[in-house]
């Protein structure tokens, strides 16, 4: 039987014979859908079908400069004393966007720059470009080829190379759909546990921790509205967070500029920046903005982060990371809407206690007093072997109007919370709304000077001298630092009573103010504590010059935080 030839001589068995191999290897790739193990078998199939030595491909970012290598036949030793990918210049950089690249002596061409430190020697040279979309994904290398490599192989490695890029898409598209998937379930997540009432610091930390394991990141971060008109890091989770709790980002950097415009933002490489206005961020590389967005309107920025010589975010994880961030916004917006109403709700059920107060008990009281008065005058009338009775109706009728004092004043503090009493009001609504995740009432005594504020004649006085010697920036902090020893009380201690001491003492700089919480529950367990929020009051005590701690009781049992800054 004869056998038909091809146009260059080779038999048609022949040509299917070495065709086998290249065409088995382009299945191999497209039939996988991770793209390490794509761009793995990749290079393996490349040096087993010439016959290389030495394999390599070189993925290229934004910039054209190298951002992933795979290698194949340098052992792992010589890789790690190598120690850095390979910037894509020289001899690689020369590989044209179509077409190929052959040398016969790598040391002899124009474009050799000379052999890195610990690189083994190489001769022979195949370079062929891997295209996606008409756009360069990366550059394959060859090397080491016994016989020299051939047109043949170029030929080859272009097709194989074409195979690949389909396998890459095809792994692209399979991991974005996957990661899609994810980014969904972690929205559907952060918006249940924001609208089932989770206090809003501790959702925005599962927010940021949830985020940032989706996006594959190795920090997270969500700016929020901070003193005055500065924003500053309030949550952080991942590489360095404890180092970037408390950063503040200024008006003309990045977050800001994202929040202004409502648009997020990629950054192939934070420590490439000419300048590097939160000098904390100079350790990692590519990192991401997303603006929180409600309504239009901005209340925080997401940032994510990842090492230098991270792979770069996409396009994909920044378009789903603005939307999880919007949604995280509104959900944010509601829950705070939601408390809110439990706030209008509690004062409305105080004017409804100052009304049954004002009229109810006061005008009992007034007509126990008039019979009391009544009894009296008659008693009077008596001989004096009924003084003693006289003298219980004057005790009973003056302790009737130290009651009618006493019920207005909390009446006119029920009714009327003016500016001079906000602290006081917002400490007491904090053990009030504590009361729900404690199952109890916690104990809240503030003192000023040794003097407790109590619903009594001193109020108005003690309440007008700690809005004297507090500034409203230092009272924000003493409220948030109550919040979070009694929100800790609560999930942590499993205790059965807190006590919450709010000191004024002195005023200017020799005055202080001290908040102490303490609980007679399990002790500190650093495993279950909230790092980021006892960071947030670590750094609001440092803002001030102050001092924080969190320890146990003298008693052994229990927790005791403590947290005091200097009056200003």
């Amino acid at each position: 039987m004869g056998t038909h030839g091809t146009s260059d001589g080779v038999t048609v068995a022949e040509a299917v014979d070495r065709a086998a191999p290249l065409f088995g290897a382009a299945l191999d790739l497209t039939a996988r859908l991770d793209l390490e193990g794509v761009l793995e078998g990749f290079v393996e199939s490349a040096a087993q079908l010439t016959g290389a030595r030495y394999a390599a491909l070189g993925v290229l970012d934004n910039r054209g400069e190298t951002a992933t290598f795979v290698h194949h036949g340098v052992d792992a030793e010589t890789a790690r004393l190598l120690g850095h990918t390979p910037r894509g210049r020289g001899v690689l950089g020369a590989i044209p966007a179509d077409g190929y690249l052959l040398i016969d002596d790598i040391a002899a061409s124009p474009h050799f720059g000379g052999w890195p430190e610990h690189h083994p020697r190489m001769q022979t040279f195949l370079g062929v470009p891997v295209r996606i979309r008409e756009q360069v994904y990366g550059r394959l290398y060859l090397a080491d080829k016994p016989t020299g490599f051939t047109e043949a192989d170029a030929a080859a490695m272009i097709q194989l190379a074409a195979a690949a890029a389909v396998a890459v898409e095809n792994a692209r598209l399979y991991t974005a759909a996957r990661d899609r998937e994810r980014w969904v379930a972690v929205s559907q997540d952060i918006t249940t546990t924001l609208l089932e009432g989770t206090e809003e610091e501790e959702a925005l930390a599962m927010i940021a921790a949830k985020i940032r394991e989706v996006a594959r990141a190795d920090a997270a971060l969500i700016i929020l509205p901070s003193v005055g008109d500065t924003w500053a890091c309030e949550i952080a989770d991942g590489v360095g967070a404890s180092d970037v709790v408390g950063a503040v980002f200024p008006p003309e950097g990045r977050a800001m500029t994202v929040l202004a415009n409502g648009t997020g933002m990629i950054v192939d490489s934070l420590s490439r920046a000419r300048s590097m206005r939160v000098p904390q961020l100079g350790r990692y590389g590519p990192a991401l903005y997303a603006p929180m967005l409600a309504q239009g309107t901005g209340i925080g920025v997401l940032i994510l982060l990842r090492l230098q010589g991270e792979p770069e975010f996409t396009g994909s994880e920044l378009a789903m990371a603005e939307s999880v961030a919007s949604q995280a916004a509104l959900a944010l917006e509601l829950a705070g809407a939601r408390h809110a109403q439990d706030v209008a709700a509690l004062l409305d059920e105080r004017q409804r206690i100052s009304r049954d107060l004002h009229d109810l008990a006061i005008q009992q009281l007034f007509a126990t007093g008039m019979q009391l008065e009544a009894a009296r005058a008659a008693v009077a009338k008596s001989g004096p072997e009924l003084a003693w009775v006289a003298t219980t109706l004057e005790d009973s009728l003056t302790s009737v109007d130290d009651s009618v004092r006493q019920i207005r004043s909390i009446v006119h503090s029920l009714r009327e919370p003016d500016t001079a009493v906000v602290l006081v009001e917002r400490l007491r609504r904090e053990a009030s709304l504590a009361r729900t995740g404690l199952s109890f009432a916690p104990s809240l005594v503030i003192d000023v000077d040794g003097e407790v504020v109590s619903d009594d004649e001193r109020e108005a006085r003690l309440v007008g001298t700690i809005a004297d010697r507090v500034d409203p920036d230092i009272s924000d902090d003493v409220v948030a630092v109550v919040r979070e020893g009694l929100a800790n009380a609560a999930r942590h201690a499993r205790a059965s009573s807190v006590q919450v001491r709010v000191t004024v003492h002195g005023s200017g700089p020799t005055g202080h103010v001290a908040v102490e919480v303490e609980d007679d529950g399990a002790g500190v367990n650093p495993a279950s504590t909230r790092r980021s929020g006892l960071d947030n009051l670590a750094v609001r005590a440092r803002r001030h010059g102050g001092t924080f701690s969190l320890g146990t009781t003298e008693s052994g049992r229990g927790t005791l935080l403590s947290w005091q800054v200097p009056l200003t």
